[in-house]
This record gives structure tokens, C-alpha cells and sequence, in this order.
């Protein structure tokens, strides 16, 4: 090995550590944040685009009145609890769910994972309750209404 090969040889290694050391050093050692801003990379690759309120069925338990389609999207008021059922939305796409006041939303994993997640979604500083649901497939989401007193939550277009 020649001596220019030697040193393109150091010069590489020493760009691997410098690498590696930033990787190690900028890392986030916590769980996140999931309501915060996506990192660098992911927004590479774009937004999800959110799925049509049109394509998602409502059924409540009791019997609540019919949903409302609005501007933002189609609002559905519960007592107790609600299935929403999301038509195949052909791909991976973001359910978007808003409200007042707290719910619970607990919906399957996407992809062939066995998980169900289960979020009690609080109103942040803005006053508003946001859960965002990754959706890949026909499913279900379950709503619920934490203390039974009511709630209206917006199936929203964004």
C-alpha cells in the first residue's frame, strides 16, 4: 500500500469517528415528544396525507345523533363511546382527530403488528385535544369519553 493510500485510509477512518461521535453526541436520549415537530429526516420524505372524512363510518353506543359534515370535517358528538370505521385508504395516511375536550382513542398498529394503542388525549395550550392515527388499512378506531358526560370529537381533513 502506497503511502497516498495509507493516508486516504486515515483521513476516511477519522471521518467515521467524527461521524459517529456527532451521531452519538446530537442523539435524543428521551422517548420524545410525540406532539412535536418530526426531525430532519423524516420531513424528507413529506407529509402523510390525512384521511378523507368522507371514507370513515360512525357508530355510537347509545344511539347519538347523526354526524355533521363541516368544512373542517365531519363532526361526531357520544355519550359513552363510538367506532370509527376507516375505509382502505390505499396506502399509509394520517385519521385526524379533534376536539374540546379530552377522549380516549385506541386504535390497532398499522402494518401486521399485533399492537393496539390506546392515548387519553388532553387539550394542549391552544385549547384543542389532537390524535393522529396512522392508518395503512381498512380499520377500526375506538373512541371513548373519559367520565361519561359527553363529547364531540372532528374527524378532520388536516
Amino acid at each position: 500500500m502506497s503511502g497516498r493510500q495509507k493516508l486516504l485510509l486515515a483521513a476516511l477512518a477519522a471521518l467515521l469517528v467524527v461521524l459517529y461521535l456527532v451521531a452519538v453526541g446530537g442523539g435524543r436520549h428521551d422517548r420524545g415528544d410525540p406532539a412535536a415537530r418530526p426531525g430532519w429526516l423524516s420531513r424528507l420524505g413529506g407529509e402523510r396525507s390525512a384521511v378523507d372524512p368522507a371514507t370513515v363510518t360512525v357508530d355510537c353506543a347509545p344511539p347519538a345523533p347523526a354526524p355533521t359534515a363541516t368544512a373542517a370535517g365531519t363532526v361526531v358528538g357520544f355519550t359513552t363511546g363510538c367506532v370509527l370505521r376507516v375505509a382502505d385508504p390505499g396506502g399509509l395516511h394520517t385519521l385526524v382527530l379533534r376536539s374540546g375536550a379530552r377522549f380516549v382513542v385506541s386504535a390497532p398498529a398499522p402494518g401486521d403488528a399485533d399492537v393496539t394503542v390506546r392515548d387519553e388525549v388532553t387539550p394542549g395550550d391552544d385549547g384543542t385535544a389532537v390524535a393522529k392515527v396512522a392508518v395503512d388499512k381498512a380499520t377500526e378506531v375506538v373512541l371513548g369519553c373519559p367520565g361519561g358526560g359527553g363529547c364531540t370529537v372532528t374527524v378532520a381533513r388536516s
